[in-house]
């Protein structure tokens, strides 16, 4: 009888010892706003063995570090994987891809003052606030917002993929020469508040609440914070209506030893049961559609945009960016032709042209491409010589008037000195970049005829190429009107750096909005 129960417990004990999960360690290398997982990632010790011991940094620079090969962990745990794809194809073109799973998602959208949106809102199309809405009210000074460093963040790089997608006005992923002009000037001029990751960028809006007007970052870090108690008052979830870029929170196996493992893990993760868990806790929506949303998370997404395609193209985007705690507002050197052919209509399209770019024109485009806060703006009016000539730091509508009624003036001449017009400009300019190197100056020649005085063609481009390297680091970009001379607006425009757009095939306030959008 002894035998036999020694027999059962023996049995019992080696069930027991089968049925316990293996345990087991793997190193992840996380992005940082995963650190809320926490309390899931304890219940995965406790249902499945498995142990993670994890490496938090911006999704970003977790990119940069496995794209290097300078790492040591089994998986990657990143908000996005599509940076590293990129940066992989680059180092590693041909090298398979590592198994990538995805957990859950959360698209970047915009948390705005309620007052605020309902203000963009009464202006917006169709009542729905758009990332062109967004920027149009940063240029004005409306809205200060909050934006993580896309250097380092994905949210920050989500949102500037998204902007400048909805800036290229495509509805395709971003190529080359979408990014190839910069139409992010004006919203950027409202970028207050940033930080290396979306957890510490919650915390200083927390503290800057009363001063910003909007959050950009994950929907569910905004729904995160509005539980919070942390703000005063909660803030509106805005989905823009040109659409907003998702993050899908893959697994990768770095180490194919630990393929049993990761297929344990992410087959956990993805069950009914956990993906209600994870979205309760977390915020963030399930994988599987057919699981239910939480109340908050029933809004349903619209357009989600694409990442880009090209590595070259995320680069620019980073490049443009800079870096927001140095970035100083750029200034724009416009030469009008104010020559007696320019009367009538001509000079009324003109000055409606600049009523546009202060903010008349409501267009997609126009919202993107419009003078914003701390733009310095110069405008020299030319006719055998240069006329007479104003500046205006734009800091509010009073200094936008006054740069109306100078393109007002009806001061006219009767000769047309192109080229030393343009030669004035680049001394003017010669002595403003030595007083500040580090902004951006170009210069926009906007003229209807043929040059018949003063120093030809030939005469500038000499000059020009003995300037200092940083004046000739200076581009012009002409605008041909009426009958000017479009081989010699092109050359000019070339030998500068810049490019020559033709306003006889379109508008003039066209043809300047495409130019704003190239001044870089």
């Amino acid at each position: 009888m002894a035998l036999c129960l020694a027999g059962l417990w023996l049995a019992a004990a080696t069930a027991c010892s089968t049925d316990r999960p293996e345990s087991v360690t793997l190193r992840v290398l996380a992005s940082s706003e995963l650190a809320d997982m926490g309390p899931v990632l304890d219940d995965l010790r406790r249902e499945t063995g498995i142990r993670l011991e994890i490496d938090y940094r911006g999704t970003v620079d977790a990119s940069n570090a496995l794209a290097s090969g300078k790492y040591r962990h089994d998986l990657a745990w990143l908000s996005s994987d599509r940076y590293l794809r990129l940066k992989q194809k680059e180092t590693a073109p041909g090298a398979e891809p590592p198994l990538a799973t995805g957990i859950m998602r959360s698209p970047v959208v915009i948390g705005m003052r309620p007052a605020l949106a309902a203000q963009l809102r009464r202006s917006a199309n169709d009542g729905r606030i758009s990332w062109a809405d967004a920027a149009d009210a940063a240029a004005d000074g409306t809205l200060k917002f909050a934006m993580a460093d896309p250097r380092h963040s994905n949210s920050g790089l989500a949102a500037l993929v998204g902007v400048a997608t909805a800036a290229a006005g495509t509805g395709s992923p971003l190529r080359p020469q979408d990014v190839s002009c910069d139409r992010l000037r004006g919203f950027f001029a409202g970028h207050e508040l940033t930080a290396d990751s979306s957890d510490r960028l919650a915390g200083g809006f927390v503290r800057r609440q009363d001063e910003l007007g909007a959050l950009i970052t994950y929907e569910s870090e905004l729904l995160a914070l509005n539980a919070s108690g942390r703000l005063r008052r909660p803030l509106e979830i805005v989905y823009p209506d040109d659409g907003m870029v998702l993050s899908d929170y893959p697994v990768l196996l770095l180490d194919s030893a630990e393929r049993n493992a990761y297929d344990r893990m992410v087959d956990w993760l993805r069950s009914e049961t956990v993906q209600k868990r994870i979205m309760e806790r977390t915020r963030r929506r399930p994988i599987d559609p057919a699981v239910p949303r939480t109340a908050g998370l029933r809004e349903p997404l619209g357009n989600a945009l694409y990442f880009p395609a090209d590595q070259k193209v995320v680069d620019r985007l980073l490049a443009d960016y800079g870096d927001p705690e140095r970035n100083s507002p750029a200034r724009v050197v416009f030469l009008l032709d104010f020559s007696r052919s320019m009367r009538g209509e001509r000079i009324a399209q003109l000055r409606a042209t600049f009523d546009g770019l202060s903010g008349a024109d409501d267009s997609r485009s126009g919202k993107f491409v419009r003078f914003y806060r701390g733009e310095t703006l110069t405008v020299m009016r030319f006719g055998g010589r240069v006329l007479d000539e104003r500046s205006v730091t734009y800091e509010g509508q009073r200094d936008l008037d006054r740069l109306r009624s100078f393109v007002a003036s009806d001061d006219f001449a009767g000769s047309t000195a192109i080229w030393s017009s343009l030669d004035h400009a680049y001394g003017e300019v010669t002595s403003l970049v030595r007083e500040k190197r580090e902004q951006d100056i170009s210069i926009v020649l906007m003229t209807d005829g043929e040059n018949n005085a003063g120093m030809d063609l030939d005469a500038f481009v000499r000059r020009h190429g003995a300037l200092p390297q940083e004046a000739r680091e200076v581009r012009t970009y002409t605008v041909r009107y009426g009958e000017a001379d479009t081989r010699e607006l092109d050359r000019a425009a070339r030998a500068t750096g810049g490019r020559m757009v033709d306003a006889t095939a379109q508008s003039l306030l066209s043809a300047f909005k495409e130019i704003r959008g190239c001044v870089q």
